[in-house]
């Protein structure tokens, strides 16, 4: 058995990097934590703060019953996530939806990660591969790899990596919205049923917006990244409103499930929704909102919808590169790079998108590499549980020719065995899938590796047993 003191090297200290250090010291396992910022800063963040969200304050869904990343999360609070504990302890309104405190979320994180005896925190930039005499390390250096590290990988898997631009939305402050016009209301008054703040446009207000966002100026791409796709999955406004005059009505501003009560309850044309983005309930983003307009044109356009006419912006939306390899030729089972086995990865440059997908990868990383330290091997969760499907999607299922970065969902699972009977609604399977990827992942919890470890294969370079950690 392998030296259970030996310290595996975790580089990153985003959400991931943050929930694979934790995973591997709770397990009992010295971890090296390596985050190059403050001395080497990124494009989008704007502190030296471990797990900084530099996009929305939303971990989506928290139906764990009929949607896909609610049953993500509650497989992960069963795994004894720290992102999803601490996405807990600082939650905001947000209807059926998790959002955080965004700075109660990372200072929950870092405290976590500060306090904790066998964790300790290289604030350093690893230029390069990890060097030779780290035995095992964790990459989750995320979309915004630094070039020396991304170049490396590059170089290592053979493999160029793929990138495609992710966007920020715009944070408005509460009292700056006029809610003469704008109002509390959930779709469906789900939640609370006042979790979002609504501005009504009506049809001629809604066209004149399209119109001017059409015409609005953007910031320019650099030449390394105009012949980057944007993912479908976070467009910026201007390009959903390009694709034609109905799109944002059907969109992020489509209005149903919402009743105006200024005018009588009746249903808008259009609405922009804004949600909570802090405890203190002061600050609101804008739902859908990401853009790659030039702030002066961001302050102009997004004043003309009613009720944010004398809007004050705390933050601006923007655009950034987001980068991530192909994994389902570059990663084994277990999120090794098959090039150089001692190191895994983790995170969205494994290709998941989304922070609840990049924490969960980060946790599997950080088990995978606990039960190396430990001498046996960890079989991967099971292909019906919402972290297994995930896994399986990155590392093999998806095909590596058209590879791009997928949030979990459930056509990530394998269908229920009644999924061909007409009689069971869509509802009905969700649910089922979702019954079912809970009892998979007790049982896989309850299986206990097996010890002594199995002898070393020539293939391999860890013994083999049964069971999770």
């Amino acid at each position: 058995m392998r030296n259970a003191a030996q310290t595996v090297h975790v580089i990153g200290g985003g959400l991931a990097g943050c929930e694979a250090a934790w995973q591997l010291a709770r397990g009992g396992q010295q971890v090296m934590l390596h985050e190059m910022r403050p001395s080497r800063m990124t494009p989008a963040h704007t502190s030296a703060r471990l797990a900084e969200l530099v996009c929305s304050n939303s971990f989506r869904s928290d139906d764990a019953e009929s949607n896909a990343v609610g049953l993500l999360h509650a497989e992960m609070r069963r795994l004894g996530s720290l992102i999803l504990g601490c996405a807990d302890a600082v939650r905001v309104p947000a209807g059926s939806a998790l959002a955080v405190d965004r700075e109660g979320f990372s200072a929950a994180v870092e405290q976590a990660i500060a306090s904790h005896p066998l964790i300790s925190v290289d604030r350093s930039e690893v230029p390069g591969l990890p060097p030779p005499e780290w035995a095992s390390v964790i990459v989750a250096t995320g979309p915004l790899t630094s070039e020396p590290l991304a170049v490396a990988l590059r170089s290592l898997t053979g493999t160029d990596a793929l990138a495609f631009f992710d966007a920020i939305a715009p944070i408005v402050y509460r009292d700056s919205i006029d809610f003469g016009i704008a109002w509390f209301q959930s779709r469906w008054d789900k939640g609370d049923g006042r979790d979002y703040i609504n501005c009504p446009l009506d049809r001629e207000q809604y066209e004149r917006f399209v119109a001017a966002l059409n015409a609005a100026e953007t910031v320019p791409f650099h030449d390394w990244e105009r012949d980057t796709p944007y993912f479908e999955g976070c467009l910026p406004i201007e390009v959903m409103a390009g694709r034609g005059p109905k799109t944002l009505a059907f969109g992020p501003m489509k209005p149903i499930g919402l009743r105006n009560p200024h005018t009588g309850d009746s249903r808008p044309y259009a609405v922009v929704q804004l949600r909570q983005d802090n405890a203190l309930g002061t600050l609101y983003n804008i739902v859908g909102f990401q853009t790659k307009l030039k702030h002066a044109e961001q302050v102009r356009l997004f004043r003309t919808i009613p009720g944010l006419a004398g809007a004050e912006f705390a933050r601006l939306g923007g655009l950034h590169r987001n980068t991530f390899v192909n994994s389902p030729i570059v990663l084994d089972a277990t999120l090794r790079l098959r090039a150089e086995p001692r190191i895994r990865l983790a995170g969205q440059i494994t290709g998941c998108e989304g922070y609840v997908e990049s924490a969960a990868i980060g946790l599997l990383a950080g088990r995978f590499a606990l039960a190396e330290q430990r001498g046996v091997r960890l079989d991967p969760p099971p292909a019906a549980t919402a972290i297994g499907a995930l896994l399986r999607h990155i590392t093999g299922d998806a095909r590596s020719e058209t590879f791009q970065p997928m949030n979990i969902n459930f056509g990530l699972f394998p269908p229920l065995a009644a999924a061909g009977d007409r009689r069971c609604g869509a509802a009905d399977r969700k649910r089922g899938m979702a019954r079912r990827a809970l009892a998979e992942l007790d049982a896989w919890l309850a299986v206990k590796p097996q010890e002594p470890p199995l002898p070393r294969s020539a293939d391999q370079s860890a013994p083999v047993a049964d069971g999770p950690v």
